[in-house]
């Protein structure tokens, strides 16, 4: 039991009496009074009506805002003006959007938390932006309010907060409602051999209301859209000339440079996503008195995604090729421009998806000395099937492939339970202390197998064959938490509390290369402090300085994939020289079942200025992580080889600075503007493994992002937005110590991580009572930028909107 005796040695410190016996809220009291009337001034928000218990900066948007200047149809669409934070939707519909905030990048996903209305909608099981947080199972037009929190500061989130929580909420009707949207919309897109409009669909319909004790919602969501290709197939150069009747002459591929600057010709695009989605929610509530409710969700989300390919290849006769192959004959090579060239098929596939969630709650309101909360939520793929076919050569598309591979990720899923408590000593919401405390306990599941696609008839129904891959794993984890929120005196609050994690892997195993690895099973025990103090210097000045400690534990993905080992200096590492070396290297395939989880030490200093009709903030914020989860090249453990994996480094520290601005009626009535600031610093200082990275910057993470948005309420009918959207130079990957350079140097392009600078526009009008209409255009200078694949480029939107 060593590992509670930090626990206890808070709750004892928690337990000790008042410093001051008249103390009272007074502050938070004035706080809550003025954070309704800002946070209805379009754009982001710097003092939202948050609990008391929240020693975090926190920024907000609500409904009315993302109505008037948010032209995208996707609950992470509303994030787009939110300080310091980026979501990676690529397209509308993208199912691997990427969560950004401040020092994380969009590949963090298991640094962030995204929660709707308490069920947890991130991905732990992996830490990348593939699969993001599911977005869908909460459609935006249900939304109510976003409230984004910066790092790991609250004692009542896990340590996947270390980067910060989403809440997103809607609300459970108190009399009839009924709202039905439908939205339209088509990109014009440009790239290589691809020129042409992609367009889509999406109509949602929600109705509610309340019987007496029992309220209700249910929702519909259909989202139909034919998206720009996110990839293109490149061809690769064969030394010398082929021999004759080897090669076939080909025209239309187009030559650009890849991010390191080599030439490159582009010879197809894929994965131009057609993706159907249908979201069906039953929400029910009943108060069993006027002071607690249950409540029980049930979103069934379906989708079916098609990613087609296009080649841009033609033979002399003009019949589209589709790709070289492997056996002599014509296509063996193919010529462009008087020089041969391997080309790989692009491969067509089709996934079919059913995912459940399940959200059961008990929670009481008394506002007085007690008040409880009950979450249990249950996410389920009920059914994940991938089929992709193997590519064609020559002349057969691949959609008519006959073989392929299919995989499925049926039983992944995840299991969280909160409970939670407040007692008010006061008997009341003014009370001086507010001692929140629960207990958490979750269980995440990876279950993927693929096979090779029995040959014969179409991979679209071909049954699975042979088995190739798989990989399972297992992670528990058990917490207690405890914290205070202190008001000390009218003008000092303080905050603080810990939480005691235990986390567990187990059930962990791989199989590849006809050979099955199981892992041992591994158990952590972590403790995150938390401390915050607040200063009210006057009634329009406030300082507040945060300390928290984030434990992120590793994923299933992180310990249980495959990982390669190869030869310093390039070449695949063979059966024969790892024969030498001790387990698990003497195999080709293992990872590193024995991870550490990373530990972030983060701050911040936030200064906070109430204006007369807004509000502005500045923070410096930092965080140095020890034993930090990040995939790279291990040069030390194998002599001459290499083994790339997720590795621990050993310390990594970054820092920043961001201020935020938001007011109403600037220089005009009627004239909302808001708009941020962030620049973040982030360096590796200490990497035993990998000694050479030791200086240099961690990827994904842009020094500069910024963002300005105004609306003008022209009447109270009719309003117009117009935003600004930029993020500075990142990296797409770490130091090349070899070469002495990072690997993109022209980042501009398809693989690459761009800046930008995107402008965004909308016009919305009320009609009448019930009916309200807008049009809108995003990426307005038809910019051009990538986050490895390409954003979208000019969309124009059209939408109406009945709410009664």
């Amino acid at each position: 039991m060593q590992h509670y005796r930090s626990m206890m040695a808070v709750l004892l410190l928690l337990s000790l009496p008042a410093l001051s016996e008249d103390a009272v809220q007074s502050q938070a009291q004035a706080d809550n009074a003025a954070k309704p009337e800002v946070i209805q001034i379009n754009g982001v928000t710097s003092n939202p009506a948050v609990p008391a218990n929240i020693p975090a900066t926190v920024e907000s948007i609500t409904s009315t805002q993302i109505s008037e200047s948010v032209n995208s149809v996707s609950s992470a669409g509303a994030l787009l003006y939110l300080p310091g934070v980026h979501v990676r939707e690529r397209f509308i519909g993208d199912v691997n959007g990427g969560l950004a905030i401040r020092m994380y990048g969009v590949n963090s996903s298991a640094e962030t938390i995204v929660y709707g209305d308490g069920s947890l909608l991130s991905n732990f099981l992996n830490n990348s932006c593939c699969p993001g947080p599911r977005w869908s199972m909460v459609p935006q037009s249900s939304i109510d309010r976003v409230d984004v929190m910066y790092g790991p500061f609250s004692a009542l989130y896990p340590g996947n907060s270390v980067g910060g929580v989403v809440l997103m909420s809607t609300h459970m009707p108190e009399k009839f409602e009924a709202h039905v949207k439908l939205d339209t919309f088509v990109e014009n897109f440009k790239l290589y051999g691809t020129g042409k409009n992609f367009q889509g669909e999406h109509v949602s319909a929600m109705v509610g209301g309340k019987q007496g004790d029992f309220s209700y919602w249910v929702s519909g969501d259909r989202l139909d859209n034919h998206s720009h290709p996110t990839d293109f197939t490149a061809a690769s150069l064969k030394v010398g000339a082929a021999a004759a009747g080897q090669f076939t002459e080909v025209t239309g591929a187009y030559y650009d440079r890849d991010i390191a600057n080599n030439v490159r010709v582009n010879t197809a695009a894929i994965s131009a996503d057609h993706t159907v989605k249908d979201d069906g929610t039953i929400k029910v509530a009943y108060d069993i008195n006027p002071m607690l409710r249950a409540a029980y969700t049930l979103d069934v989300w379906k989708n079916i995604s098609d990613k087609a390919v296009d080649s841009y290849l033609r033979d002399a006769a003009g019949t589209t090729i589709y790709g070289s192959t492997s056996a002599a004959g014509a296509f063996r090579y193919l010529r462009i421009d008087g020089k041969d060239y391997s080309v790989t098929a692009p491969s067509y596939s089709r996934t079919d998806s059913l995912y459940l969630l399940h959200a059961l709650s008990l929670k009481s309101t008394t506002a007085g000395s007690w008040d409880g909360e009950l979450v249990f939520n249950y996410f389920n793929q009920d059914q994940d099937v991938i089929r992709a076919s193997s590519g064609n050569f020559g002349t057969t598309p691949s959609l008519a492939a006959t073989a392929g591979t299919i995989t499925y990720g049926d039983g992944t899923g995840w299991i969280n339970l909160d409970m939670r408590g407040e007692w008010r000593p006061d008997g009341n919401l003014q009370s001086r202390h507010r001692v929140s405390f629960g207990y958490h306990a979750d269980r995440y599941t990876t279950r993927t197998t693929q096979y090779n696609l029995v040959a014969g008839s179409s991979f679209l129904e071909s049954p699975a064959g042979t088995l190739t891959t798989n990989s399972r794993g297992v992670t528990t984890t058990t917490a207690v938490y405890l914290q205070d929120a202190w008001q000390l005196s009218p003008a000092v609050k303080l905050v603080v509390g810990g939480r005691e994690e235990q986390w567990q892997a187990a059930q962990g195993s791989n199989f590849a290369n006809n050979a099955n690895v199981v892992y041992q099973d591994k158990t952590v025990y972590a403790f995150s402090p938390k401390a915050s103090v607040s200063y009210q210097i006057s009634d329009d000045w406030q300082l507040r300085s945060s300390y928290g400690r984030g434990v992120r534990l590793p994923t299933v993905n992180e310990l249980f994939k495959n990982i390669g080992i190869t030869q310093v200096g390039g070449g695949t590492a063979t059966a024969a020289q790892l024969a030498g070396f001790p387990a698990p290297y003497n195999v080709a395939l293992t990872n590193n079942p024995n991870l550490k989880p990373e530990t972030a030490d983060a701050w911040e200093f936030a200064l906070e200025r109430m204006l007369g009709n807004g509000a502005w903030r500045t923070s410096l914020f930092g965080e140095e992580k020890q034993d930090a989860l990040v995939s790279q090249a291990d040069i030390t453990t194998l002599p001459g080889f290499s083994i790339s994996s997720v590795q621990n480094i050993d310390k990594v520290r970054t820092y920043g600075i961001e201020t935020a601005i938001q007011a109403g009626n600037v220089l005009v009535n009627g004239l909302d503007v808001s708009g941020s600031l962030t620049y973040v610093h982030a360096r590796i200082e200490q990497d035993i493994a990998n000694p050479g990275l030791e200086g240099t910057k961690l990827p994904l993470i842009p020094e500069l992002r910024a963002s300005l948005l105004g609306v003008y309420h022209a009447t109270e009918a009719l309003s117009y937005s117009l935003g600004w959207r930029y993020s500075g130079r990142q990296h797409s990957g770490l130091f090349n110590t070899t070469a002495r350079l990072y690997p993109d140097p022209n980042p501009g392009v398809y693989g690459g991580r761009s800046n930008f600078s995107v402008f965004d526009a909308k016009v919305l009008y009320q009609l009448a009572q019930h009916w309200s209409v807008s049009v809108g255009v995003d990426n307005l200078t038809n910019k051009t930028y990538f986050t490895l694949y390409p954003y979208a480029q000019r969309t124009l939107f059209a939408s109406a909107r009945f709410d009664y």
